[in-house]
C-alpha cells in the first residue's frame, strides 16, 4: 500500500494504540482514529477503568488532537453484545470457560471496525496489538509473534478471517513495551504513563457470577448449589454453582481434606463439580473445535506443531492425531489444566497457523483417581 493509504486505527485510549497511530502518522499514512463504544461504557463498573470507559474515549480524543488526526466514536454495542457477551454467558452456562478477548478480536475489533472504516474511505485497519504481520515476496501475509515476547498477543488473533490479513497493520510488532512508552513520552501523549487494564472490560472487578445472574436468571442450574464429587464419584461437599468454577481452580473448594483438591471438570447435566489431586489435572492430549486457519494449508495427521492452550502458557510441541472439523493433538509432555472453552493457538516456529476452542482434554485413564 502507498504511504497515502487511509488507515483507520482502533484507539482504546491506552498507550499502545496511541503510539500505533503516531507511528503510522510519522510514516505518512492518512490516519483516522476510532474508539468503539461497547457494552462496558454503560454504568456497570466499566466507566472508571483505564480503557473501555468514558475516560478511554476522552484520552483517545486528546491523543488524536495531539497528532492532528480526526477521531470518531462508533457505537458497536449491538454487535458486541451479540458476538461477545451472549457467547460469554452461554459458555459459562454450559460449564465452559470462554475467552471473550478472542471473540472480540475476531468480530467487533476488526471485522465490524473494517466495515465502518469502509464508509470513511479507509483501505486498512490498524491496532496496538503486539504481533508482526510479515509479507514475504511472492507469499500471502502471515502473522508472527511480536519481538517483545512478554507482550506478544498473537494468541488472541487466531480467529481473524484469513482474507482480512492483507488489510491489517500492527505497528508495534517490532517494538518492546518500554520503547512504546518512551515514544509516547517523547511525543507528549497523555497516555504515555497510563496503566494497563488486565481484566475483562465488561465484568466488574472479575465478578463473573454477579455478571451472569441477571442474564441467566437466579434459578439457572449454573448458579445453583450442587454436589462436589471426586473422580471416583464420591460426594465430598457442595459447591455454590458450577459457573463459579474452572479447571485447575483450588480456591473456594471445601477444606478438611488430607491433600489439596483442584477442579478437574464441571458436569452441567448433573450440576457436579469434579475435584481431584493435582496429578489428575494433566492431560496427554486435547480436542479442539471451531477451527480457523490463517494459512492455505492446515496441518494433517502426523504433523508436528506448537500448541498454546492459554495466554500465559508457553507453546508446547504436539503431534496431530486427527484432523477435520475438530483437531486432536497429542502433547509431547502432558499439560496441566486443559480447559474446555479456552482457546488453543497453533504455531510453526514464530508463525501463527490458526486456532480453535478447546472441546476437552484427553484423560489418561491409567492415572489413579481420587
Amino acid at each position: 500500500m502507498s504511504a497515502r493509504t487511509r488507515v483507520l486505527v482502533a484507539m482504546s485510549g491506552g498507550v499502545d494504540s496511541s503510539v500505533a497511530a503516531a507511528l503510522l502518522v510519522a510514516d505518512g499514512y492518512e490516519i483516522i482514529g476510532a474508539t468503539m463504544k461497547t457494552f462496558c461504557y454503560k454504568e456497570n463498573g466499566g466507566a472508571s477503568r483505564t480503557c473501555c470507559g468514558l475516560q478511554g474515549i476522552m484520552d483517545a480524543r486528546r491523543v488524536c488532537e495531539t497528532l492532528g488526526i480526526p477521531h470518531y466514536v462508533f457505537d458497536v454495542e449491538e454487535e458486541f453484545t451479540r458476538d461477545v457477551i451472549e457467547d460469554f454467558v452461554s459458555e459459562y452456562a454450559s460449564g465452559r470457560t470462554p475467552n471473550p478477548c478472542v471473540r472480540c478480536n475476531a468480530n467487533t475489533k476488526f471485522r465490524d471496525l473494517l466495515r465502518r472504516g469502509r464508509m470513511l474511505g479507509c483501505d486498512a485497519i490498524a491496532s496496538g496489538h503486539y504481533v508482526r504481520l510479515l509479507n514475504a515476496q511472492g507469499r500471502e501475509p502471515a502473522l508472527f509473534r511480536a519481538v517483545d515476547r512478554t507482550k506478544d498477543q498473537a494468541y488472541f488473533l487466531w480467529g481473524l478471517p484469513r482474507a482480512m490479513l492483507p488489510l491489517l497493520r500492527f505497528p508495534l510488532g517490532a517494538l518492546r513495551k518500554a520503547e512504546v512508552r518512551e515514544r509516547a513520552r517523547a511525543l507528549g501523549l497523555v497516555t504515555a504513563d497510563k496503566p494497563e487494564s488486565q481484566e475483562i472490560c465488561f465484568v466488574p472487578a472479575g465478578a463473573y457470577t454477579t455478571f451472569l445472574a441477571p442474564r441467566l436468571g437466579p434459578d439457572h442450574p449454573a448458579l445453583q448449589p450442587g454436589p462436589l464429587v471426586t473422580t471416583r464419584g464420591q460426594v465430598v461437599g457442595e459447591h455454590r454453582g458450577y459457573a463459579a468454577y474452572t479447571v485447575g481452580q483450588r480456591r473456594r473448594l471445601a477444606g478438611g481434606f488430607r491433600r489439596p483438591l483442584y477442579v478437574i471438570e464441571t458436569r452441567p447435566q448433573t450440576r457436579e463439580v469434579v475435584v481431584g489431586a493435582e496429578e489428575e489435572l494433566y492431560s496427554p492430549g486435547v480436542q479442539v473445535g471451531e477451527l480457523n486457519w490463517l494459512t492455505a494449508d492446515s496441518p494433517g495427521p502426523g504433523e508436528k506443531i506448537l500448541a498454546q492452550i492459554r495466554y500465559r502458557a508457553p507453546a508446547v510441541p504436539a503431534s496431530v492425531v486427527a484432523a477435520g472439523d475438530t483437531l486432536e493433538l497429542h502433547f509431547a509432555e502432558p499439560q496441566r489444566a486443559v480447559t474446555p472453552g479456552q482457546s488453543a493457538a497453533f504455531y510453526v516456529g514464530e508463525q501463527l497457523l490458526g486456532g480453535g476452542r478447546i472441546g476437552r482434554g484427553i484423560r489418561d485413564e491409567s492415572q489413579p483417581q481420587s
